[in-house]
């Protein structure tokens, strides 16, 4: 996306993370809600407890160094013809992804951790838990992961939405500053990526 002449789009580490986190996140949610369902055989339901620890555990560390990373290259700005009502909606949606995102990673390691479960990737790693055993604290981590999942759902909802009305609908040049997952290549002075 272009304006003034000037690429507007968020560079590759910022595509990358976005796109990884978005495909494990996607990968994530049915792992999660299929694993607790009680007429599962045991051994499916163990595959999937343990792709969602470890998984998680990795969400942890990619939304701490994407939020990081966010700080210090902030978002390009958005086309200037955009109304007020989306922009806000869109800072809104995507701070509460962030806090969703973060707040259901450190629920979830939480929850293991307290309710002393391995989380056997960290633990082949050498990885010590940084939570002792408790099972009232692990009981509210729990309560906390199974709430927040519905805001998660419906922020990620909501996002797929406008993103798709902004690509196939409006075709305004925002899917584009975060598609493809590689940046684009700039002409010499044509403006930086974020």
């Amino acid at each position: 996306m272009t304006q003034g002449g000037v690429v507007m789009g968020y560079g590759t580490v910022a595509r990358l993370l976005h796109w990884i986190m978005a495909l494990l996140i996607l990968a994530m949610i049915p792992a999660g809600l299929t694993m607790v369902q009680e007429d599962l055989p045991r051994p499916v339901q163990d595959a999937l407890f343990i792709f969602h620890k470890n998984t998680g555990s990795l969400l942890l560390v990619l939304v701490i160094v994407r939020i990081i990373w966010r700080a210090f290259h902030p978002a390009p700005p958005l086309p200037d013809h955009m109304p007020v009502a989306m922009r806000v909606a869109a800072r809104t949606t995507h701070y509460g992804l962030y806090l969703a995102v973060l707040t259901m990673a450190v629920s979830g390691y939480s929850r293991v951790r307290l309710g002393g479960f391995p989380i056997e990737y960290l633990d082949a790693m050498g990885v010590p838990p940084l939570l002792s055993k408790s099972e009232p604290a692990a009981d509210v981590a729990k309560a906390i992961h199974a709430t927040v999942k519905y805001a998660l759902i419906s922020l990620i909802a909501l996002h797929v939405a406008a993103a798709s009305y902004h690509g196939l609908v409006r075709r305004d040049g925002v899917f584009g500053r975060m598609w493809p997952p590689v940046a684009p290549r700039q002409a010499a002075g044509s403006g930086s990526q974020r």
